[in-house]
């Protein structure tokens, strides 16, 4: 009499399965390719990322930044209240560009005689944008860095062509830092002089565009001999800018 088989095939002679690796041992056992084909897909969830918030701000104000959030985690909370660009003084949107980007409405995001003229001197102040400005306080880190440079010449092309020059202004007149633990038109608008933006004198607004490169060591209500001369140089460029055209871009 044959005996009965045993259900199921029969696992005699071959060897144990081995278990899937896990924890280290799973990334140990990646090969080349699988770790490239991560990093891919890593960078176009950044990239697409990165996009999307830019055709959403075009909409939606970004109220806080990486920069805000930092402040606000060490200081335990900043001033902030963001405002339409059609609730803040001309002359302070006229300010701020002669203070820090007199070229805003000819550029693409870089103003390629500012950077030539920098290089020149030996040094990069005065050669970032306010386009590139305001990708670095939107979507990157503060502080000097070949990176951060790097992703900043990369961003700014996107939001010129996706932002309006008006909208880019807007964005830089309300994250941009105006004083300690201050952030934006309005807010510097009320600690200063104790009015709204849409209140601000020429001269008023002069002064707060003055103290953009070092709002934490410029004070427009006790200004410096030297913060009064900047301030004086402003007020002509704002009305130079005006004259000639280069306000337009942002103007109604």
């Amino acid at each position: 009499m044959v005996p009965a088989m045993a259900k199921g095939r029969s696992t005699a002679g071959k060897p144990p399965r081995k278990a899937a690796p896990k924890g280290a041992a799973a990334v140990l056992a990646l090969t080349p390719r699988d770790l490239l084909r991560w990093a891919r897909r890593g960078v176009a969830g950044v990239v697409g990322g990165f996009l999307f918030l830019v055709l959403a701000f075009t909409l939606i104000n970004p109220v806080m930044t990486p920069y805000m959030v930092a402040e606000s985690w060490r200081r335990g909370g900043i001033a902030r209240d963001w405002v339409p660009i059609e609730e803040i003084a001309p002359e302070l949107a006229r300010a701020v560009v002669a203070a820090e980007d007199a070229n805003f409405c000819l550029h693409w995001g870089f103003d390629m005689r500012a950077i030539r003229a920098a290089l020149d001197e030996g040094s990069g102040r005065g050669a970032s944008t306010l386009s590139q400005q305001v990708v670095k306080n939107v979507f990157l880190w503060q502080g000097r860095s070949w990176p951060r440079k790097a992703l900043e010449a990369l961003m700014t092309p996107v939001v010129e062509l996706v932002w309006t020059k008006r909208r880019i202004l807007e964005v830089y007149l309300n994250v941009a830092e105006t004083g300690i633990g201050t952030f934006g038109a309005e807010a510097g608008a009320q600690r200063y002089f104790g009015v709204s933006a849409s209140e601000l004198g020429a001269g008023q607004a002069a002064l707060i565009a003055a103290t953009l490169p070092d709002p934490k060591g410029r004070n427009p209500v006790r200004p410096s001999g030297f913060l009064k001369k900047r301030a004086r140089a402003i007020g002509e460029g704002a009305a130079t800018i005006r004259a000639d055209g280069r306000s337009a871009c942002f103007e109604d």
